[in-house]
C-alpha cells in the first residue's frame, strides 16, 4: 500500500479533550521519571495552555523555567503525553501568569479523533518532522544565502554542494532548513534519514557492544540522503568520528547526499579529527547569522499568519526591535501573545505587548559590563565600585556571584574576560561563582524569583 495515500477511514472527526486531565496524568508519569527536587522546582505552575494542530502549548510561570524545561525535560514531555495521547506530535511554551492560569485551567479542547497520522507525526523511519519544509521557511537577507544553498541541493543532490554543511548559534533556523531538504527530497523519492549526531554516537557504541556493528553500517549506507544535525558534538568521540569519516565516503563515492549542520564553523572544531573537517569543507559550508530587524519583522508577521494571529505593524515593530537574534525567541513570544490573547478572548494592544514581553524575554544583549554591574547594585543597594574590590563581605560577594552568572549566561561573556572586567579575579573563580549559582536554582524559589527580577532591570 502506498504511505502517502488515505483511505476512507482516516476522514476527521472531532471530539471533546480534557487538557486538564491529560496534564495530571503526564505529570503523574513525569513525577516517577525525575527526582522530586526537579519535579517540584521546574514542574509547579505548569499546565497545558491549548492543544491544536497536534501542538501542545504548555504554559509556565517564567521564561527561565521555560528555558530549563525545554533544554533538560522536553523529550520525557513528548515522549509522556504521547503515550497518553494520539494527538500530541510536538511541544511549545508560553509563559502565563499565575492569575491568567486560573482563568483557563479547566478548559476542554476539541481536537481531530482521527487524524492521517503521516502527515502530522515525526516518521520513525527517517525522523523528519514534516512541518519542516521550503514553505514554511522564512527567507530574509540573513539566511538567504543558506536558502539559495539548500534548494540547489535539492535539485541535484550529490553533485552539487556535497556534503551541504550550515552553521549558526542556536535558535537561527538550522535544523529547519536542514529538514526542509530532507522532505523535498523524500517527495521525490529519495531514501532519507535525519539524525543527531549524539544519536548516532549512542547508536553506534550500542551496536558495538552488542556486536551488531556491521549492521549498524550496513543500515546508514542504504540510504540516498543523510542528514546529521549539531556534528560538533562528536568532538573527543574518536571511535565514532571515525566511523562517520568510513561512512561519509562510502555515501560520498556513490554521490549519496550528506547535510550537516553545526553552531561552528568546521575549522573551529579543535577536537574533530581534521580529515574530517577537511571533508566538511569539501561542499560547500554557509552560515545562518542572526536575524537582522527586518528579518525579524518578517518572520513574525510569516509566523502570525501561520498560527492565524493579527499583529499590527506597531506589535511587529515593537517584537522585532525588543527580541534580537534568535527565531525561537521570536515564535515563543508569539505563543505566549497568543495564549494571552486566547484567555482574554481579544487581540492585544501594544501596551499590554510591552508588559507581556518584558515579563517573558531575556534581557536585551548589548548591554556593557559597567551597565549590568551598576544596576544590579543598586537593585541590592551597594555601592557599585564594592563589585571590583578584593573584599568577601557577605553583602558583596552574593551580587558579585549573580552578576558572573548573569554575564555569562544572559550576555554569553567568557570567564576570562567577566573575571578580567570584574577587578582582574581569575576565570576559576568566576566558573566556580556561576557553577554555585546554577546548584542552588535547583531547589531554591526564592533566588529564581530573585534572577527574573534582575533580568527584568535590565531590558
Amino acid at each position: 500500500m502506498n504511505p502517502t495515500s488515505h483511505s476512507p477511514a482516516s476522514i476527521v472527526r472531532t471530539e471533546q479533550v480534557d487538557v486538564k486531565q491529560m496534564w495530571d496524568d503526564a505529570l503523574v508519569h513525569i513525577e516517577l521519571s525525575i527526582t522530586p527536587a526537579n519535579f517540584k522546582t521546574w514542574f509547579r505552575d505548569t499546565h497545558i495552555v491549548s492543544l491544536e494542530g497536534g501542538t501542545v502549548t504548555l504554559g509556565v510561570p517564567s521564561v527561565f523555567v521555560r528555558d530549563w524545561i525545554a533544554d533538560k525535560f522536553q523529550a520525557l514531555i513528548l515522549k509522556t503525553l504521547r503515550e497518553l495521547t494520539p494527538y500530541a506530535r510536538s511541544i511549545e511554551y508560553a509563559v502565563v501568569q499565575r492569575s491568567d492560569r486560573r482563568q483557563g485551567s479547566s478548559k476542554k479542547q476539541t481536537v481531530n479523533a482521527a487524524l492521517p497520522l503521516e502527515e502530522y507525526y515525526i516518521n520513525k523511519s527517517d525522523n523528519l518532522n514534516p512541518k519542516y519544509t521550503f514553505e514554511t521557511f522564512v527567507v530574509g537577507s540573513f539566511n538567504e544565502l543558506a536558502h539559495a544553498a539548500a534548494k540547489t541541493v535539492v535539485e541535484k543532490p550529490g553533485i552539487a554542494y556535497n556534503p551541504l554543511f550550515i552553521y549558526g548559534k542556536t535558535g537561527h533556523g538550522k535544523t529547519h532548513l536542514i529538514q526542509a531538504v530532507g522532505n523535498q527530497l523524500k517527495r521525490v523519492g529519495k531514501k532519507v534519514f535525519y539524525v543527531t549526531s549524539e544519536r548516532f554516537a549512542v547508536d553506534y557504541m550500542n551496536s558495538l557492544q552488542s556486536g551488531t556493528a556491521n549492521n549498524f553500517k550496513d543500515r546508514y549506507r542504504q540510504y540516498d540522503v543523510l542528514i546529521m544535525d549539531d556534528v560538533q558534538f562528536l568532538a573527543n568521540k574518536e571511535k565514532t568520528q571515525e566511523e562517520l569519516f568510513h561512512l561519509f565516503n562510502a555515501m560520498h563515492d556513490t554521490n549519496k547526499q550528506i547535510v550537516f549542520s553545526s553552531d561552528v564553523h568546521p575549522a573551529l572544531m579543535l577536537n574533530m579529527e581534521e580529515r574530517l573537517r577537511s571533508r566538511f569543507a569539501q561542499g560547500m559550508i554557509v552560515d545562518i547569522p542572526a536575524p537582522d530587524s527586518e528579518s525579524r519583522g518578517a518572520i513574525l508577521k510569516a509566523k502570525a499568519a501561520q498560527n492565524t494571529i493579527t499583529l499590527s505593524d506597531d506589535v511587529v515593530n515593537h517584537l522585532s526591535s525588543t527580541i534580537e537574534g534568535n527565531v525561537r525567541e521570536l515564535e515563543g513570544a508569539l505563543n505566549t501573545i497568543l495564549c494571552q490573547s486566547q484567555l482574554l478572548g481579544r487581540t492585544l494592544s501594544l501596551d499590554e505587548v510591552r508588559v507581556l514581553i518584558k515579563n517573558s524575554t531575556r534581557p536585551r544583549k548589548s548591554l556593557a559590563v559597567v551597565d549590568v554591574v551598576e544596576k544590579i547594585s543598586q537593585y541590592f543597594d551597594i555601592e557599585p565600585t564594592s563589585i571590583y574590590e578584593k573584599t568577601r563581605r557577605k553583602e558583596v560577594v552574593r551580587p558579585r556571584q549573580l552578576i558572573m552568572y548573569i554575564l555569562r549566561e544572559d550576555f554569553q561573556v567568557s570567564y576570562p574576560a567577566i573575571g578580567q572586567k570584574l577587578g582582574g579575579r581569575d576565570h576559576t573563580t568566576v566558573i566556580h561563582s556561576c557553577e554555585k549559582i546554577k546548584r542552588e536554582l535547583i531547589d531554591d524559589r526564592d533566588l529564581e524569583e530573585e534572577i527574573a527580577q534582575i533580568r527584568s532591570l535590565l531590558k
